[in-house]
């Protein structure tokens, strides 16, 4: 598959020799006579490489670049994918140092001096776009194994979720419910769509001290006693101190030690208060509080929804974060058929048009 080229420079006699120079070897030429003729060019078209003039009246090489570069950025901003540049090389008739320097700072990949050799023009062509694409294939294999390890990252905490959720014969899928609500929450709040996987990370390991509480105080048909409850509320510092240790995920820590956190400094185990507290860890807070009214325990069935509001509405400012309780409100009335909860369709089955 030939190479395919964009020439822009306002001298026609500069365009025909590149022309000829790269057509001779394979390449397809498209010539353009100004900046902004290449601007509108590239709206609709994606070459393999620009030789871009420095010297142009109206607008020059570098303001031409800006521009592209801005351009480009704008075409796939929607996008998750990194912004695939245009290699770009500039054409200059001058040996001039700062223009060199402002151009590579600008993202040129190389100079080509005007007239033209014609072997160097086509070898410093072609070396430059197999350069650029092999960057490109380095880059998405990086990427893809990137993937396989968050993807097999996540299966491990996955399996690990589930094992805490087992200890708990009430709270089935609890871990893997708090991470759903809390990256929810994230999402609606504005968080990058990485931060909200890293939330998701944390809401479901929030729980993973629990592996060191009995089972029978887990799973006690009744509500604790004093000295069981100290034994639960040790579960936090448990698991921040097992969480410590994964070095790749420092902030799964923060869900883990300071989900119970109270907003107005009366929770454990540390006492924090209002932005004291780790914002993912109020979020996980607001989440975890949710789940458990709306799953079944031993001595209680789920709660109403409209109890299950009431009490969002009352723990607002005192036991929650009021920004992240007004944006769980505001699921709960959104969850017209009451999915979110144990015996529910949970996230999924609300509706794309609601989340």
């Amino acid at each position: 598959m030939a190479y395919w080229i964009v020439v822009v420079d306002d001298d026609v006699t500069n365009l025909k020799m590149a022309g000829h120079i790269l057509a001779k070897n394979n390449m397809r030429v498209s010539a353009l006579k100004s900046g902004s003729s290449l601007l509108t060019f590239m709206q609709d078209n994606k070459p393999d490489l620009i030789l871009l003039d420095i010297m142009m009246p109206e607008m020059d090489g570098f303001e031409t670049l800006k521009k592209l570069r801005a351009q480009e950025r704008m075409q796939q901003m929607g996008d998750d994918k990194q912004i695939v540049e245009t290699p770009v090389i500039f054409l200059t008739a001058d040996e001039n140092e700062e223009s060199e320097t402002t151009g590579l700072r600008l993202g040129a990949m190389d100079f080509i001096k005007k007239p033209f050799v014609p072997e160097v023009l086509a070898l410093r062509v072609r070396h430059t776009i197999e350069l650029f694409r092999l960057q490109m294939d380095l880059e998405k294999e990086v990427e893809r194994k990137t993937i396989e390890n968050e993807r097999l990252s996540l299966h491990v905490v996955q399996t690990l979720a589930d094992a805490i959720d087992a200890k708990d014969t009430y709270t089935n899928g609890h871990s893997g419910r708090v991470a759903d609500y809390s990256k929810e929450i994230a999402r609606r709040y504005g968080y990058t769509h990485k931060k909200q996987n890293d939330i998701y990370m944390m809401g479901l390991l929030h729980d993973v001290g629990k592996i060191g509480v009995p089972d029978a105080v887990i799973n006690k048909p009744g509500r604790l006693d004093e000295d069981e409850f100290e034994i639960i509320k040790n579960h936090p510092v448990m698991g921040a101190r097992i969480l410590k240790n994964i070095k790749e995920m420092p902030e799964l820590v923060t869900g883990a030690r300071w989900h119970h956190e109270r907003y107005d400094g009366s929770g454990y185990p540390d006492g924090l208060k209002g932005a004291d507290i780790p914002e993912e860890a109020r979020i996980i807070a607001v989440a975890d509080a949710y789940d458990a009214m709306t799953s079944h325990r031993s001595y209680r069935r789920a709660m109403d929804q409209d109890v299950v509001r009431g009490e969002i509405e009352k723990g607002r400012g005192s036991q929650f974060d009021p920004e992240f309780a007004d944006i769980m409100l505001q699921m709960i009335d959104d969850d017209i058929n009451y999915d979110l909860q144990e015996d529910g369709g949970g996230i999924l089955a609300m509706s794309k048009e609601t989340l």
